[in-house]
């Protein structure tokens, strides 16, 4: 293969590839039919690609398109349809949005956007998060609140667990705890999944308790809990490319906050073991980045690199959690016509996933091949 060229999207045309399958490890003649995927000859297939490495696209389980640099909201759907492209083109096919104080529901299905499950808008204390990021509430407003964000999204609703208290001078969680729980259970009524920001102790210890689907970020989680979630099946998306940058929110908080400060260190330096501690407890461990606001987009391979290196999870549970068992976890059928193919074996070497050869999505050609 040659280097790349971004394309314009062409029509739905069947196509062929002959690739290493990375979901089963065997060279396979693939083929793209419409909007998906099929291992039968498909009559008039245009070959695309004759050699490489193939999986079904990446899957980003936390980011947010619809947060600009600031951290700001956006303000128009163009924007978020930029941001998605961003993460797109870097291979990342599908996405789950957790928490976007702008709506985008329009974008949902189409043409050259990747798959996307959205958590509408992330429930938060008052004064206890980023200003104008999440919808804030007092302590008798959250479970109502999250309870309706669950009819606005796509099947997902995002808490904020906990967050810095000025008066206390620490982390600490954002309700109380039988509010916590309440929230996480109206939501979960109403037939939402529940995934829940925390990095303290204290508050992933009550929402895991409470029965949280997905634990996000996680840096305060003891190893205690680890054989509870993953008997309960709650995911883990780790965010590790977030969690490298506490170093420099704790040097901003050394002056009138050194508690948080220092805790913010230490839990930024425990972090690659709890990663791992989780993984070989057996917790569903997914890939995000936490892109928007802090965080660019596009970083997907990063993440992996920093789960492989940093956590030590091997290379090719790295790869399959950050596609094919994220399309599965979060409900994508195993057929659609989304895939990615790499020159080298992402499996020996992580950082060829920052390297896409081609790109289908929705059945068409964007990347391709000079």
């Amino acid at each position: 293969m040659n280097a790349l060229a971004p394309l314009e999207p062409s029509p739905i045309e069947p196509l062929h590839l002959r690739v290493v399958w990375l979901p089963d490890d065997t060279v396979r003649d693939v083929y793209v039919d419409g909007d998906r995927i099929t291992f039968e000859p498909v009559p008039g297939a245009r070959t695309v690609a004759t050699a490489g490495f193939a999986l079904p696209g990446l899957v980003d389980a936390h980011c947010h398109i619809g947060i600009r640099r600031g951290p700001k909201p956006i303000e128009s759907v163009d924007e978020a349809r930029t941001l998605a492209h961003t993460d797109r083109d870097a291979g990342v096919l599908a996405i789950r949005d957790a928490g976007s104080p702008y709506p985008y529901p329009e974008l949902v299905g189409e043409d050259g956007m990747p798959r996307l499950i959205r958590a509408g808008h992330h429930i938060a204390a008052s004064r206890r998060y980023l200003r104008g990021i999440g919808l804030e509430c007092e302590p008798h407003e959250a479970v109502a609140a999250l309870a309706r964000q669950a009819k606005l999204g796509d099947g997902w609703v995002k808490l904020v667990g906990d967050w810095i208290d000025r008066g206390k001078g620490d982390l600490a969680p954002s309700f109380e705890p039988e509010i916590l729980t309440a929230a996480i259970h109206a939501a979960q009524a109403e037939g939402a999944k529940v995934a829940v920001h925390t990095f303290s102790e204290e508050a992933v210890a009550c929402v895991v308790e409470a029965g949280a689907d997905s634990i996000e970020h996680g840096t305060g989680l003891a190893p205690d809990l680890l054989d509870r979630m993953a008997e309960r099946g709650i995911a883990l998306v780790p965010t590790m490319i977030n969690i490298e940058t506490f170093d420099d929110i704790a040097a901003g908080a050394d002056v009138k906050f050194p508690r948080y400060a220092d805790h913010m260190r230490r839990l930024k330096q425990g972090f690659p073991e709890v990663v791992r501690a989780a993984w070989e407890a057996g917790v569903p461990v997914y890939l995000g980045t936490d892109a928007g606001g802090g965080i660019d987009h596009g970083l997907a391979a990063e993440e992996m690199l920093l789960m492989h290196e940093k956590a030590g999870i091997p290379a090719a549970e790295v790869v399959a959690v950050a596609s094919w068992r994220s399309r599965e976890w979060l409900g994508l059928p195993t057929d659609l016509g989304d895939l990615v193919v790499y020159e080298r074996d992402p499996r020996a070497d992580i950082t060829a996933a920052r390297e896409p050869a081609v790109v289908i999505l929705r059945g068409r050609l964007l990347k391709a091949p000079k």
